[in-house]
């Protein structure tokens, strides 16, 4: 079911702030997680409690660590049906899940952050686990000096 566009605008808003890229088709999906992509966190994101109070705000907290994906995208469920449906093609041995976190290295994912992760957590305890996982999955770039 699509929401309308103008109720959708502050939830991407709560994303794209933090230089999160909306792939709102399919096409879109697929350059963002072309096979040299490098590391890519794909969110999935909603218009739910628990991706409003939870989800949202710990990313935003976990991009400000030292080590980050490559790139950050984000599908918005409800709002672009077709790039959602095509990310969870790609997706298809994950159940499907609004909101849920997801990192691909190189086009492959290596890493899910399901619905059932996010309810149980604050956005603090988010914000550890995709911290762990941007250590685990991620280069850390190096900053110049000077």
């Amino acid at each position: 079911m699509a929401y309308p566009q103008q109720l959708l605008i502050p939830m991407r808003e709560d994303l794209t702030r933090y230089g999160v890229e909306e792939t709102r088709t399919p096409a879109d999906v697929d350059r963002a997680l072309a096979p040299d992509s490098g590391t890519v966190m794909m969110v999935v994101n909603s218009v739910c409690g628990c991706a409003a109070g939870k989800a949202r705000p710990g990313i935003g907290m976990a991009l400000q660590h030292a080590v980050r994906p490559d790139k950050v995208a984000t599908v918005f469920a409800g709002g672009d049906d077709a790039a959602v449906a095509h990310l969870r093609g790609i997706l298809s041995q994950y159940p499907p899940s609004s909101p849920s976190i997801a990192l691909f290295q190189n086009g492959k994912p290596v890493y899910m952050m399901h619905r059932s992760d996010i309810e149980p957590r604050d956005a603090f305890q988010i914000a550890k686990m995709l911290t762990e996982a941007f250590d685990r999955f991620c280069v850390k770039k190096e900053v110049p000096v000077g």
